[in-house]
């Protein structure tokens, strides 16, 4: 498996990732169009967020993006973690794990990035898991939103 960030030429599988994700983890149907404008928004400017994708034998496999908070606190940057999918065929493999790694070991190379953070549906308890077994922690802070519709 080879992680890498994600070009133009992944911006396809990339939406197709994400209009499976959403539906599976939420049950909610996105709008294609706007959903691939918004992807070809990070793909092409690297200040809103970063794309990374898994290959396998030439196949991309999984995605996640990072998008970027600073912390006053803390004097650095936190990067969140969003949009994470990794196809269903390749479920229980670490994928996920692997990607975590590879993001994790940029964070503790680079003295201006203080960390990782990701939020969770609560109903997604089989991702939740997943984010535990490797030491992230859902006890902290609970995440309120207001978005447009």
């Amino acid at each position: 498996m080879q992680i890498r960030k994600a070009t133009m030429a992944d911006h396809e599988t990339i939406v197709g990732f994400q209009l499976a994700m959403a539906l599976e983890t939420e049950d909610m149907q996105l709008d294609e169009a706007m959903l691939s404008k918004g992807v070809e928004a990070v793909l092409t400017d690297p200040q809103k967020g970063t794309y990374f994708v898994t290959e396998d034998e030439g196949e991309v496999i999984a995605c996640l993006s990072i998008t970027y908070e600073w912390s006053d606190w803390r004097n650095g940057m936190v990067w969140w973690i969003q949009s994470v999918y990794v196809s269903p065929s390749h479920r229980g493999k670490s994928v996920y794990g692997k990607m975590y790694q590879h993001l994790q070991e940029q964070v503790k190379a680079d003295p201006a990035l203080r960390g990782i953070r990701l939020y969770v549906d609560k109903r997604n308890r089989r991702a939740a898991r997943v984010y535990e077994k490797y030491g992230m922690d859902g006890e902290h802070y609970q995440l309120y939103e207001w978005l447009k519709r």
